[in-house]
């Protein structure tokens, strides 16, 4: 039964996480002048209107998969959207308004881990403790996660702004393999990938709620 409500509470947090993730791109896309996700219809809380089949759907499910069987975790769930529709041309400032949408799904989540962080302060124990736990866990290891500059994800979206020429055109290009991506980061990097994770992740955790995490 403990495995089911864990795999619950964290399925729950990675809803909310990556919908708030997604919702923090599309309204500062807005902000700075490209209706594109509006029109698109990303500018909404709405889940289906992110769901990736991949990053949404089956690499969450195979993450959560050994906390609903074994009632461990090999990785901290992690999801991602699909691609928010962006036009850069309609930026004020293309390059460096386009930096700072990538980097507000990020903040989005800090800014989660920080509330569900003094939620966890004011509840110590029980069920509701327990979820706000998963939820900040989630949040952390998505804001980490999205450090990584890998093509696809927000760090690699950062990253491909400084680049030009050749090298912006192969790294724009990756961002398709976004899916094989991380299953070569899960099953052949994620020793190191997990160690960047938990020690930016435990960082945010001791800030936000007063203890590690991760």
């Amino acid at each position: 039964m403990q495995n089911i409500e864990n795999t619950i509470y964290f399925a729950v947090g990675l809803l909310i996480a990556v919908d708030f993730h997604e919702y923090a791109h599309a309204w500062l896309a807005t902000r700075f002048g490209d209706q594109t996700p509006r029109s698109m219809g990303r500018l909404t809380l709405n889940p289906k209107a992110l769901v990736d089949p991949f990053g949404t759907l089956v690499l969450p499910a195979i993450l959560l998969l050994p906390m609903l069987l074994a009632g461990r975790l090999i990785w901290i769930p992690f999801a991602y959207a699909k691609q928010m529709p962006l036009n850069p041309w309609n930026l004020r400032r293309k390059d460096a308004d386009a930096v700072w949408i990538a980097v507000a799904g990020i903040v989005a989540n800090v800014a989660l881990a920080f509330v569900f962080g003094a939620l966890l302060r004011v509840a110590h124990t029980g069920q509701v403790a327990l979820f706000l736990i998963r939820c900040l866990q989630v949040n952390v290891a998505m804001a980490a996660f999205h450090i990584v500059p890998i093509p696809g994800l927000d760090g690699g979206r950062v990253v491909v702004r400084f680049l030009s020429g050749r090298a912006k055109d192969v790294f724009l290009n990756l961002e398709q393999y976004l899916a094989l991506f991380m299953l070569v980061v899960i099953f052949i990097f994620g020793g190191p990938i997990l160690s960047f994770v938990g020690l930016i992740g435990n960082g945010i955790c001791n800030l936000a709620a007063g203890f590690s995490c991760i």
